[in-house]
């Protein structure tokens, strides 16, 4: 069961403001300045902390700040030994700061909110968020934990702008994911956390339930360091080891949040795997990248969050840039638009060739 949700995004922390305005169309997406020579200085970062604070002590704050409210979500304290942490990210701020480990950020911000424990640091580059939720649920679902709060954080760091706008994965003009003038990501920062509970410990606390966290999938490429395998044949395996984790079928699934990251090649195969998969008459997908920017390592715990208001409030926002779909999926343009009956696929796509699938299915508010 998911029994707290928290985010800190480009559009603030209140989950429910934050949600109001992804479906009405708002964007933190502006210009960052930058002493180097980027594609595109547009980026969508967090003003409460600002830009220039270190990088290391960025992500604690955004990464405590998150926790810290995910756990007073659920009515949990901070301090319980009994709640396990599986933190994710990407690079966080070792590409600019001589930290001693990756790990180092994830135990500062467990210290920080008064965890006594060591948490699990999941760093499997845009799909680490994704990841962490995905072993929460196998923890949960093991018995080696009753409780769980996972997720992932991650910052904009000028190392970072310079290895995008190096690698052309940057769009010199702006989001469009999946339309036919897309071309390129921009750059974001935030972070989220959901706790993740067995039902018989959800039940014995009266704790209130957002959505059921059915099941989890994952593969890999295995093709490149950033670029996907263009047949997109682990893409269709994550989401199909991921519908029968939950013992669903793809008919049973209502809508997707797609990774949608605005680069041609990315976007190509995701749409012919969720065409494979779904055919021309799928569920409908939605994409928060292009109000959030891509937070790497963070951004599939984001969209995870996403899902499960998506399901909750039965609407899904519009996936902003959207004008000419380059494929024809049944794609959230212009508006916000209403959600039927069905789970809630989430789908995050990160370099490495890590494809991993979350599946959550509503419950009664």
């Amino acid at each position: 069961m998911i029994t707290g949700l928290a985010w800190d995004t480009p559009l603030g922390r209140d989950r429910e403001a934050v949600w109001e305005r992804l479906c009405a169309g708002d964007s933190g997406l502006a210009p960052v300045g930058s002493p180097h020579p980027l594609r595109n200085t547009v980026a969508a970062v967090i003003d409460s902390v600002p830009y220039a604070t270190p990088p290391g002590e960025r992500q604690r704050v955004l990464a405590g700040r998150a926790l810290a409210a995910a756990f007073a979500d659920a009515g949990l304290a901070t301090a319980d030994p009994g709640v396990g942490l599986v933190l994710g990210t990407s690079f966080g701020a070792s590409l600019d700061e001589a930290e001693p480990t990756l790990h180092a950020w994830a135990d500062d911000a467990a210290a920080g909110i008064g965890h006594p424990g060591t948490p699990v640091c999941v760093m499997t580059a845009c799909s680490a968020g994704s990841d962490a939720i995905a072993v929460a649920h196998a923890l949960v679902r093991s018995g080696e934990r009753r409780i769980c709060v996972a997720g992932g954080a991650d910052v904009v760091t000028e190392a970072k702008r310079l290895g995008h706008s190096a690698l052309s994965t940057m769009s010199p003009t702006g989001m469009r994911a999946f339309d036919r003038t897309h071309d390129g990501m921009l750059l974001g920062e935030g972070a989220a956390f959901l706790v993740v509970e067995h039902p018989d410990s959800a039940r014995e606390r009266g704790a209130r339930v957002y959505a059921r966290l059915r099941g989890a999938g994952a593969a890999n490429d295995a093709a490149g360091l950033t670029a996907p395998d263009p047949s997109g044949r682990a893409v269709v395996r994550a989401m199909q080891r991921c519908l029968a984790s939950a013992g669903l079928a793809a008919a049973d699934v209502a809508v997707v949040s797609a990774h949608a990251t605005g680069t041609p090649l990315n976007d190509e195969v995701e749409a012919r795997s969720l065409l494979e998969l779904f055919g021309d008459d799928g569920p409908l997908m939605f994409a928060t990248k292009g109000a959030f920017g891509h937070s790497l390592g963070a951004t599939g715990a984001i969209e995870a969050v996403a899902t499960v208001l998506a399901l909750r409030h039965r609407r899904v926002p519009p996936v902003l840039g959207l004008r000419d779909p380059a494929a024809p999926l049944r794609l959230a343009a212009g508006s916000a638009q209403p959600v039927g009956d069905g789970a809630g696929l989430s789908l995050t796509l990160g370099f490495g060739g890590f494809n991993t699938c979350l599946l959550f299915e509503g419950v009664r508010a």
